[in-house]
């Protein structure tokens, strides 16, 4: 299981990679392998400020569908367009050309309520 440790990590297995005011959000490889073959990624909120916690999309695997939620507050910036037609990318590589959305943070110090790599691997059993 590959869980990078420059990334930040939620209980909802997403990871965020930080730069700046941006974060770029995907979901992780534990999730997506206990997903399986995704065939579908929706995301209907570019454009939308919502809070964390919040819900801002699915995403469809064979066997079930899963809601998506915000890690952080902020505006959804930008969606990985590419995953329309090509979702096993997500399957294919979680942590690059896998992402899903970008969000322009609303309040950065929501950050430090992440989970680090070491305790996403605790809370997934690495």
């Amino acid at each position: 299981m590959n869980i990078p440790d420059n990334l930040k990590y939620t209980k909802d297995h997403e990871w965020i990679s930080i730069d700046g005011d941006t974060a770029t959000v995907g979901i992780t490889d534990f999730a997506q392998g206990e997903l399986g073959d995704i065939v579908y990624v929706e995301i209907e909120t570019e454009g939308e400020s919502l809070d964390a916690e919040e819900v801002f999309g699915t995403v469809e695997a064979v066997k079930t569908v899963s809601d998506l939620f915000m890690p952080l507050s902020g505006e959804i910036a930008q969606f990985n367009d590419s995953l329309e037609a090509e979702p096993e990318k997500v399957n294919a590589d979680p942590y690059g050309e896998g992402w899903m959305i970008k969000i322009n943070m609303s309040d950065t110090s929501q950050v430090d309520e992440l989970l680090t790599a070491a305790q996403y691997a605790e809370l997934v059993g690495g």
